[in-house]
């Protein structure tokens, strides 16, 4: 994570009202015009800045100005080109951030925010915006984190303080800002982390973890749409080892596993986390990177120990590492590993927590999710480790409709054409279809707020978010092109002699790893065609305008 250039008046991480961070949100969100990126972080202090290269300076003036005009993707280029100029401009890294969260990518925008808080730790800005990200995933807890941290930089800062209300009004946290109350609880059950029995809150003091949190979750199985081989998978592998482990036994079966889900963003790793934990009636660790890693030396050994503890101590238990590329990173540095000592030590440190659940593995099930399986370390995906590597597709026709039925289950709705409403978002995310329906679940809510007239959500109203290409575009198209340059393969034309040539430079995967990981290279290969891409557009138009 990182800090960004903070806001003017305590205006969010544009400096601006209507900016991103600046309205607390449950799900992500693009905001079709908002203000433009601030010019200078205001929580920084002054012997932190570092003088501007003025070229540099002028590309980020332009992208300012693409920005406003809400024409994102010409922005990212202009802030692309200042940073090519000046690799230290903080000021590049945190607009083009602020961007890429608008445009609902979260990981790009969380990797330049990582930069900023290297380059300005004392920024309060960056780890709000990064607060607001998670808040929009409903990752409270972590939001709660990254707000307390803008605060820490910068404790006058208003709109961390109202954030961090806000959130301790949902999860039920005695602190400064937040009081006890049964309807703050409630209020939590509406969030995926209210669907817990919380034991404690994990405690951290100068870097290091004092207590760890543990919950059990109510999410069963009948609220996953589709996903029926993962699932089967799950319920051989894990639910029953969990229920019955006398069989397990009788057969010499372990106890424990470790497991990798990978796949697209968006795909419910996460989320069929909480359901496998409510079939299994087992307890559950989040094991979140920004709490584990810290840069002081030992803290970050001492927190994993800490986790693996913890779940030794409650078994049967769950151990979850979300973002699991961010932590077993590849060792050995470089463009195609990780440089920091403080990860090179953390997967260390892994590998001998991993190894002890190896030699005695009762009832801890070790779960990383990952969209980048390509990135952790080879040592940690070998058998004995996490040695099962579960993917998880985008949802099929089928499945899209389950779920927009899903969605809307508690919304009055009036005639609504499933099959259409699958074929308009071919191509998309679990993630995109929740997004899309809730926004659409605004229109007829904001017409009974106004008028003080009740309506049903229609067709209208699912077409008109659809058809929005600021908040009704499919996540996945971007990211399937950018994956198969980084990871399978990719044609670069270099001048030699003077006569042009084409190179092709092979990704991150290694052979072997093509064949472990062949379903999402098929799955990639397939989407990035120029016949499924066509398809795919075809396919949505049509829908969107004839039927």
């Amino acid at each position: 994570m990182t800090d960004t250039p903070a806001a003017p008046n305590n205006k969010g991480p544009s400096g601006n009202p209507g900016s991103p961070a600046s309205q607390p949100q449950q799900q992500p969100q693009a905001q079709p015009k908002p203000s433009a990126p601030a010019s200078v972080p205001a929580s920084a202090p002054a012997d932190v800045k570092q003088p501007v290269n003025p070229l540099a300076k002028d590309h980020w003036k332009r992208g300012n100005s693409l920005f406003e005009e809400s024409k994102f993707n010409d922005a990212i280029q202009e802030y692309v080109e200042a940073l090519k100029i000046d690799s230290q401009y903080a000021d590049a890294y945190f607009n083009r951030a602020l961007t890429y969260r608008i445009l609902n990518n979260f990981d790009a925008a969380r990797k330049d925010l990582e930069v900023v808080i290297q380059l300005q730790p004392k920024s309060a800005d960056a780890p709000l915006l990064i607060g607001d990200m998670a808040e929009g995933n409903n990752d409270l807890l972590g939001a709660r984190y990254w707000y307390e941290k803008a605060l820490a930089n910068n404790p006058d800062y208003t709109e961390a303080k109202n954030r961090l209300e806000h959130i301790d009004s949902l999860i039920h946290i005695d602190s400064t800002y937040g009081k006890n109350s049964k309807t703050q609880q409630m209020e939590m059950n509406k969030y995926d982390y209210g669907k817990q029995s919380a034991k404690d809150e994990t405690k951290i003091e100068e870097g290091q973890i004092k207590k760890v949190a543990f919950y059990q979750s109510k999410t069963k199985f009948d609220n996953v749409i589709g996903l029926e081989k993962v699932k089967k998978y799950i319920i051989e592998n894990i639910i029953l080892a969990i229920k019955e482990p006398d069989l397990f036994r009788k057969y010499s079966k372990k106890l424990g596993l470790g497991v990798i889900f990978y796949g697209p963003p968006g795909g419910g790793k996460t989320f069929i986390v909480n359901a496998i934990a409510g079939e299994a009636g087992a307890n559950v660790i989040i094991a979140r990177v920004n709490q584990i890693v810290d840069m002081y030396t030992g803290n970050t050994e001492k927190n994993l120990h800490a986790i693996f503890e913890q779940a030794r101590k409650n078994p049967p238990c769950i151990i979850f590492f979300d973002e699991l590329d961010g932590l077993g990173v590849k060792r050995g540095g470089g463009p195609e590993g990780g440089e920091s000592s403080a990860l090179r030590l953390a997967v260390n440190q892994f590998l001998v927590e991993m190894s002890g659940v190896e030699a005695n593995p009762e009832g801890i099930f070790v779960i990383g999710a990952t969209n980048n399986v390509w990135d952790i370390d080879p040592a940690l995906k070998r058998s004995g480790r996490f040695g099962d590597r579960i993917y998880f597709p985008p949802p099929n026709h089928k499945e899209r409709k389950a779920m927009f039925k899903y969605y809307t289950r508690n919304t009055p709705t009036g005639h609504m054409n499933w099959g259409r409403l699958a074929r308009a978002t071919a191509g998309f995310s679990s993630a995109d279809i929740e997004r899309i329906t809730d926004k659409a679940i605004m229109r007829p809510l904001l017409h009974e707020h106004e008028t003080h007239n009740a309506r049903k959500l229609s067709m209208g109203d699912m077409m008109a978010v659809l058809k929005d290409k600021d908040i009704g575009g499919s996540s996945l198209d971007e990211w399937y092109q950018m994956v198969k340059k980084e990871v399978i393969s990719k044609t670069e034309t270099q001048i030699v002699d003077g006569k042009k040539q084409e190179i092709v430079k092979e990704g991150k995967l290694d052979a072997e790893e093509k064949i472990l990981y062949k379903k999402m290279i098929k799955d990639i290969n397939r989407n990035t065609s120029s016949f499924r891409v066509s398809l795919k557009k075809l396919t949505r138009w049509w829908a969107l305008n004839v039927i």
